[in-house]
């Protein structure tokens, strides 16, 4: 595969940039848009509206040390079951906001539980959420149901309750499978726990699995990012997602605990996930925008190709939602006017819910020119091309981006972007460093104290 110079890695691998499963992106929420505003927002919801569902379960067993989630650490179930306690009473209090017909129109069509570690919720517990969102919502008999897995937590009689659920796709962290790395981010994970963890899904028919790796982990090299991806391939997931590690200490305090000194530079990280890259598409999975790969019949890829691919707050989805509704502390929902989260910590969101109210602290109201740039951000990112007058045609502006277009003549001269006109492509050479020229478009990028991941 073609690759970028070390010069050109050196000159952008300490850029800070978003991701991107967002325009704007979560640090330029405010209090402007609060409970009051989501409630308006929730009773113009059509009832024949497409829904797509959120839950977030911040609850892990163990601290993995790379992991920049909302999550707390706890050995005991009492937090969780309560926490499942006001999840019911949110998903009741949502749903009231909405207009009438909902539940029979069956308008949800997708289901994620994130977190944390949403297998900490127990069986009975998890069945019983998921009657509640069919019951109020409506659950479309074709729906997606996606679980995020640690397999470490994985049981026989989880298994059992999410195929009386209908999940029918999961993913689980495999990061490493690399023993000095695992014991360097606190995920002793051997490849057998997860294959056991798959055997168990696809005994309850479970016909969509994903798994995430990382790479610029501590003691990572390309060898053993490359051993790790061989071993996952031949558990035969459909989908794989393929993250850098975002070493961000002065974020998450216990990242601490990972030695600056183990952790590759710009080049060795570019290196891991090329040869990442590399040993997936030669096993046939076809890369997918700038971290992810898919069989080629998976819905994923069809989408891609179809040029249908979204993304969103889980990251890449072939889900069309009008609305998302996101529910859990921090937590974050889009509609059409705009985003909202929950309280981030625990207590506060607790707070809300148990007394009957909306948990939502912050947002975002859109305007034309959000959706605007929000759409040429997501067609560089999902398709690695946009053509900018067309999509200025079709918000009905006539934004010519002579800004944008001047950045971007300086990413095409270090071989970051091609430049046709109003057509701006992303050469094979430089997929993973897409966030680059799509931050042209991004007219909050520095107005807050964000910090972001590398750019390499």
């Amino acid at each position: 595969m073609p690759t970028l110079s070390p010069e050109i890695l050196e000159k952008y691998e300490h850029r800070r940039i978003p991701r991107y499963t967002s325009y704007p992106t979560a640090p330029h929420f405010g209090p402007a848009v609060d409970a009051g505003t989501y409630r308006t927002w929730l009773g113009r919801v059509s009832a024949q509206a497409h829904l797509s569902v959120y839950l977030h379960v911040p609850y892990c067993a163990q601290m993995c040390w790379y992991c920049g989630c909302h999550t707390k650490i706890t050995r005991r179930y009492d937090p969780i079951s309560r926490y499942v306690q006001s999840l019911e009473r949110e998903i009741d209090t949502v749903a009231s906001a909405l207009p009438a017909g909902h539940a029979e129109a069956r308008p949800v069509r997708h289901v994620h539980w994130g977190g944390g570690s949403p297998n900490m919720v127990a069986p009975d517990d998890f069945e019983r959420l998921m009657a509640g969102i069919a019951a109020h919502f409506g659950l479309h008999e074709a729906a997606e149901v996606a679980v995020e897995i640690d397999a470490r937590q994985f049981t026989d009689a989880l298994a059992e309750a999410y195929g009386r659920a209908g999940v029918n796709r999961a993913s689980l962290g495999v990061q490493s499978f690399d023993p000095a790395v695992q014991r360097a981010i606190n995920r002793v994970q051997p490849v057998e726990t997860v294959a056991t963890a798959v055997a168990r899904l696809r005994g309850i028919g479970v016909t969509g699995l994903n798994f995430d790796l990382l790479y610029g982990l501590p003691h990572q090299t390309v060898a053993n990012a490359v051993e790790t991806t061989r071993q996952a391939i031949d558990l035969g997931p459909d989908r794989f997602a393929v993250f850098g590690y975002a070493h961000l200490p002065n974020f998450k305090k216990h990242q601490r605990l990972i030695d600056e000194a183990w952790l590759a530079d710009g080049r060795g990280r570019f290196e891991q996930a090329e040869a990442i890259a590399e040993t997936l598409v030669a096993a046939g999975y076809v890369p997918v925008g700038l971290d992810h790969f898919a069989r080629p019949d998976d819905p994923m890829a069809v989408a891609l190709a179809a040029g249908t691919l979204r993304r969103n707050f889980q990251g890449y989805t072939t889900d069309p939602a009008d609305a998302l509704i996101g529910l859990g502390a921090s937590s974050i929902g889009a509609l059409p006017q705009g985003y909202v989260q929950n309280a981030i910590d625990i207590g506060a969101w607790m707070k809300a819910v148990d007394s009957g109210a909306l948990a939502v602290v912050k947002g975002l109201a859109l305007d034309p020119d959000d959706r605007l740039r929000r759409e040429v951000i997501e067609r560089l990112m999902c398709d690695l091309r946009v053509d900018l007058e067309a999509v200025a045609r079709a918000h009905g502006r006539a934004e010519d981006f002579a800004e944008e277009k001047a950045a971007l003549a300086d990413l095409a001269d270090d071989g970051l972007v091609d430049l046709d006109g109003d057509v701006v492509r992303v050469p094979e050479r430089a997929r993973a460093m897409v966030r680059t020229p799509a931050a042209c478009f991004d007219r909050y990028l520095g107005q807050s104290q964000a910090r972001h991941a590398k750019a390499v």
